[in-house]
């Protein structure tokens, strides 16, 4: 990658492969790190454990500060360690101290990443161009013309040096052997005209060319091979009705620019464009579509699909017992069922996809798991849909302009959502039937109904979300319990929470401000509100309709109406809280009932109490502090 980017071979010298046997070791590494132009440090446990990997880390501070630069050491954060995460340690070791204080790169993540996938590539990509600037600074510093030009500084006095107990990767020269390639035809001017002639040829390992031409042929790959499309995508076309295209049975394996249509089923069995049965076969640039599905996974197939556009007919991508697989940068469109679906214990994960208008964008279903992230997942029915004891994780996805459900957990789905932008859905998040997900620091905004609505006996834990500018922020109906704390809901057009219809629910610790009502209970409701903050709205709390509810140690101030409303048969129970700065601290109309104890009651502007006079007797009020 340096080399592409500068133009110029870049030595890396690595302790343990480039010290010849019978050299002086000590005397080699001194020799390399004097005419080092920067240390590439891996940061490891190991590294602050080895006395060579300090020592040669203690010689190269001494030659930057000797040169008046802070900049030639990069470190390379690879596996967690004590001395860079623990502060006390971190602190009582001068070496770590030096290393923690510079801007390092975290790979933590990448180690478990393929060394093909489009992320690691992109990383390696900054690393060499950081240090490709690194040593251009250097030699414009020392007055020699940087960059492929020059004479004045070949590119062998340039070297970074690499401590060997943190190795990742071998770093010596490893000539590239290209392997045998045939070339398909359909005019016969190649090796083979047909692909399969091609694949029962070739010995595991080959290459095989496809040029441009329509092939009516299902591909059975059983040994390992690279099949590239060798011209424009949409020239290159495999083709089957009434069988698979491609049934991948190899253990590793790549396709690449190519066209790959399923066109009909039989009428008893499903056909697909890709079947993958096992082993890792890379899928990058094709155009793949099918009536059925376009591409399986399953039997713990773990393939890498990036950069292609799966279109048309039921399902774009099927991840099923088993199943694993990254999935990276493709358009996944137009399917009548679901853009994705994992299912039956598969832990696949979809990453910077742009899933649309699929009838679901993503469904996990019967007990599938799987890692969505950073996904944009829009204009569908539904944008992510999880039921049957489907557990996914999804981070950092937009969902968004989807007809129905942004988020549909039911049917005892479970999932983890965090950091997450929901909007502009008619729903934000809907949680039903036994539904129980865990909800952390989403934006939820803009959706045309709830930005959360929780009903038939759905639970869930939401936690630090920011829920604002729905029409409702959270509606809680027909059984439905969750627990809802530390939220901001703020900016929702009618109610900032709703339960009604039976809802049940415990809110704590949130923010409740800026909407007509902020907490409304009707038709049967039943919430326990604690420590939550409740200001700035017309009315702070209302409890009408038979609405039932508690309130203890709530801080409500603020409304424009009434810090506590209390209408036509409400009944709450309020206990401990503080109501001031509201125009009234309760309000109580006809045929309402409560409860009311031991709250704070002052500074409001007309008073603590507008008590209708046939109400008066039908609620208790003791040890209040109305002064």
């Amino acid at each position: 990658e340096i080399r592409v980017q500068t133009g110029e071979e870049f030595p890396i010298f690595q302790d343990r492969n480039d010290i010849a046997w019978g050299q002086n070791w000590r005397q080699r590494i001194e020799e390399t790190l004097d005419a080092a132009t920067l240390l590439l440090t891996i940061i490891t446990p190991s590294f602050f454990r080895s006395p060579a990997c300090r020592e040669e880390l203690e010689r190269f501070l001494a030659r930057e500060q000797k040169l008046g630069r802070q900049d030639l050491i990069l470190p390379v954060y690879y596996v967690s360690t004590p001395e860079f995460d623990d502060p006390e340690r971190r602190d009582a070791d001068p070496l770590a101290a030096a290393v923690a204080s510079r801007q390092f790169a975290d790979w933590r993540e990448l180690r478990f990443e393929s060394f093909t996938s489009s992320t690691v590539r992109q990383t390696l990509a900054q690393l060499a161009g950081r240090m490709r600037d690194i040593s251009w600074q250097q030699e414009l510093e020392s007055g020699n013309e940087p960059g492929p030009i020059r004479q004045k500084h070949p590119a062998s006095h340039r070297l970074a040096h690499i401590p060997a107990v943190s190795k990742i990767a071998p770093t010596s020269t490893i000539p590239k052997i290209e392997p045998p390639t045939h070339v398909v035809d359909p005019y016969e001017r190649g090796d083979f005209a047909t692909i399969t002639a091609a694949i029962d040829a070739a010995r595991p390992g080959d290459r095989i060319l496809v040029r441009p031409g329509l092939y009516r042929e299902g591909l059975v790959i059983n040994k390992p091979l690279e099949i590239i499309g060798d011209g424009p995508l949409a020239d290159i076309e495999v083709r089957t009705r009434k069988t698979t295209t491609i049934l991948f049975q190899a253990n590793i394996g790549r396709l690449a620019n190519l066209t790959l249509c399923q066109e009909r089923s039989t009428e008893h069995h499903e056909h697909h464009a890709v079947d993958i049965t096992q082993g890792r076969l890379e899928i990058e640039g094709c155009d793949v579509s099918s009536l059925d599905a376009s591409i399986v996974i399953r039997g713990g197939a773990d393939p890498r699909i990036f950069n292609n556009r799966i279109h048309g007919g039921k399902v774009g991508i099927v991840v099923i017992d088993g199943g694993r697989g990254m999935v990276e940068d493709n358009d996944i469109t137009a399917h009548t069922h679901s853009g994705v679906i994992i299912g039956s214990n598969s832990n696949p994960t979809i990453r910077r996809n742009q899933i649309h208008d699929n009838e679901r964008g993503v469904a996990v279903i019967d007990n599938g798991f799987g890692a969505l992230e950073d996904n944009d997942i829009s204009t569908n029915t539904d944008g992510v849909a999880i039921a049957s004891g489907g557990n996914p994780t999804l981070r950092r996805n937009q969902i968004h302009h989807n007809k129905y459900i942004g988020v549909g957990i039911d049917e005892n789905g479970i999932g983890t959502l965090e950091d997450n932008d929901i909007s502009t859905n008619m729903f934000g998040v809907k949680i039903t039937s036994g539904g129980n997900p865990t909800l952390r620091r989403n934006q939820i905004h803009h959706n045309k109904e709830a930005g959360l609505a929780v009903s038939e006996d759905g639970l869930g834990t939401v936690e630090d979300n920011d829920i604002s500018a729905n029409t409702v922020g959270v509606d809680i109906t027909f059984g439905g319990n969750p627990t809802l704390r530390r939220n901001q809901a703020h900016d929702n057009n009618l109610v900032g929470v709703t339960v009604r219809e039976d809802g049940l629910g415990t809110l704590e610790d949130n923010e409740i401000s800026t909407s007509s009502t902020g907490v409304a209970i009707t038709s049967g409701g039943n919430p326990t509100l604690r420590r939550n903050k409740i200001h700035d709205n017309n009315l702070g709390v209302g409890a009408a309709e038979n609405g039932l509810g508690t309130l203890e140690d709530n801080d409500v101030s603020s409304n424009t109406l009434a810090g506590v409303g209390i209408l036509d048969g409400g009944n709450p129970t309020i206990r401990r809280n503080r109501l001031s700065r509201n125009e009234y601290g309760v309000t109580i109309g006809e045929g309402a009932r409560g409860v009311i104890e031991d709250n704070n009651l002052v500074d409001n502007v007309r008073g603590p109490w507008n008590i209708a006079a046939n109400s008066k007797a039908n609620v208790i009020r003791a040890r209040n502090n109305v002064k």
